[in-house]
């Protein structure tokens, strides 16, 4: 696998806004963003099995396979040179704890943030 893939929500102003920041502070080679809407997305997540009609996770791809909910988000950000140690410090936060912030954060995005009928990758 040539760069890290994440599988995000393409219609959610809160994953465009992630984005939207690890474009900013990722080095350029690092990632490649793929809307689960896509044609490339739903391949990606028929093929290992998560669902295709709609996305409760951020899915990142790499070499070691898919992570997924507060796991996946570490990954992302520990791949960031800058932001290494954030994402360590934060992994010592137990796992139940950054799974349930994360799912109700997952669960009310749309409410908190809303919908957005554009995506901050073109796909």
């Amino acid at each position: 696998m040539e760069k890290n893939i994440i599988i995000f929500d393409g219609e959610c102003n809160l994953c465009n806004g992630v984005v939207g920041w690890l474009l900013k502070f990722a080095p350029y080679d690092i990632f490649q963003f793929v809307p689960f809407q896509s044609p490339k997305g739903q391949v990606l997540l028929k093929q290992y099995g998560f669902p295709t009609e709609d996305l409760t996770t951020v899915i990142l791809f790499d070499e070691n396979g898919p992570h997924t909910h507060s796991d996946g988000f570490l990954e992302i950000v520990s791949k960031i040179p800058k932001w290494r140690l954030v994402a360590a410090l934060l992994a010592y936060i137990p796992k139940i704890i950054r799974d349930t912030i994360y799912t109700i954060a997952s669960k009310n995005r749309v409410r908190w943030f809303g919908k957005s009928n554009a995506c901050t990758v073109s796909f």
